[in-house]
């Protein structure tokens, strides 16, 4: 179990996309997370970290690294890992008016 101060840094940033701001309007929010991190703390991260918000569900999302070329250069991109928090209650002020 991680501690208190290792559940602020579970939630590296949140993602604003088309996709994820339209998602934002059913009051669920994206944010990239540490790789490692398991459904358990990362609701216990985001309950945290915006307190009285209670999330109702979770849903995580590992992107693999793709294959990027610059001339004749080969390399990768990063893996991440991506949540779906789907949250009870008022908006986020972070997602409002994006």
């Amino acid at each position: 179990m991680a501690q208190q101060s290792e559940l602020y840094n579970l939630l590296k940033r949140p993602i604003i996309s088309e996709k994820s701001t339209s998602l934002a309007e059913e009051n669920q929010y994206t944010f990239e997370v540490v790789k490692e991190a398991n459904k358990v703390e990362l609701v216990k991260a985001f309950e945290l970290a915006y307190p009285g918000r209670k999330v109702e569900q979770i849903r995580l999302i590992s992107v693999p690294s793709k294959t990027k070329r610059r001339g004749k250069k080969v390399g990768h991109t990063a893996q991440r890992k991506k949540a779906i928090f789907k949250v009870a209650g008022e908006p986020l002020e972070l997602f409002a008016g994006v």
